[in-house]
């Protein structure tokens, strides 16, 4: 049977995602997102629980990343979990999982203003429309 490695969340990124490059020059950028979740107790009382997930974009995504994401945006992520295994200073095995971003996408707007929904309506051709096109141009 087949099997499937695929997230995706929506959340307030930590902090800004710090670029680094590898010997082979692609960008490799880190950060992490925070996942809220509430719902009411037995008593009726609102609970509130913050998950973190370390998120990791590759090559051109990181770039991207490291340019336009900042602390406190929000933004939808998808790609898949990963746990890499690497020694601290003392030689202790650790541990660490991650998100491997694939796609990424910014849901606020300047300042983390609402996303605004814009529909282009479509454009309207009638005969000759492109007749006078070059002298629309200001050069």
């Amino acid at each position: 049977m087949a099997s499937l490695n695929s997230c995706s969340f929506i959340g307030n990124l930590t902090r800004d995602p710090e670029v680094k490059y590898l010997p082979n020059g692609d960008a490799v950028a880190n950060c992490s997102i925070a996942v809220n979740e509430s719902w009411k107790n037995k008593a009726g009382e609102k609970q509130e629980r913050a998950e973190f997930i370390n998120l990791t974009f590759y090559r051109k995504l990181a770039e991207i990343a490291g340019q336009y994401l900042k602390k406190g945006a929000l933004t939808y992520v998808e790609g898949k979990m990963q746990t890499r295994k690497w020694q601290d200073k003392e030689g202790v095995d650790r541990y660490t999982t991650e998100i491997i971003v694939n796609q990424m996408q910014m849901l606020g707007g300047k300042s983390d203003q609402p996303e605004q929904k814009v529909e282009q309506k479509p454009a309207q051709t009638t005969k000759g429309a492109f007749d006078d096109f070059e002298s629309d141009i200001p050069f």
